[in-house]
């Protein structure tokens, strides 16, 4: 596989609200945008630290994945996210290893990025994102 670089890292919080003035006014990053991701039930800001983002993800339901984490390990590191050229081709690469995947085929994402995630079964028990755009 063929990453070029970490495209973020995923922090799940409550509140976006409430985080952003460590983010801005503690770190000096500035959150560059703000978006919901529907059928992903999820709320997103992202602030760039160098080439890398960071992504806080705010559940926008009870039922979201996001609120199920917070829930089970509370708020913090989600997931880290690598940037390949070609998702699908990464997840047939990866299959072909042995790694359980959670998506068979790249879906959109936050930002307009393809992305697919690798279970944390085959991962370290790190959930690993892949995304291009």
């Amino acid at each position: 596989m063929n990453i070029s670089h970490i495209e973020h890292l995923g922090i799940a919080v409550k509140s976006i609200d409430q985080q952003l003035p460590y983010y801005e006014g503690v770190l000096g990053v500035k959150c560059y945008n703000i978006e919901v991701v529907a059928d992903q039930k999820v709320k997103t800001a992202f602030f760039k630290i160098g080439q890398t983002k960071i992504e806080l993800l705010e559940p926008t339901s009870e039922d979201s994945t996001i609120a199920k984490f917070i829930e089970k390990r509370g708020e913090g590191v989600h997931h880290i996210a690598f940037a390949v050229p070609d998702v699908a081709e990464a997840l047939a690469e990866v299959e072909a290893k042995g790694v359980q995947l959670i998506d068979k085929a790249p879906r959109g994402g936050a930002e307009g990025l393809k992305i697919a995630f690798l279970h944390p079964k085959s991962t370290g028990s790190v959930l690993t994102e892949l995304c291009m755009e």
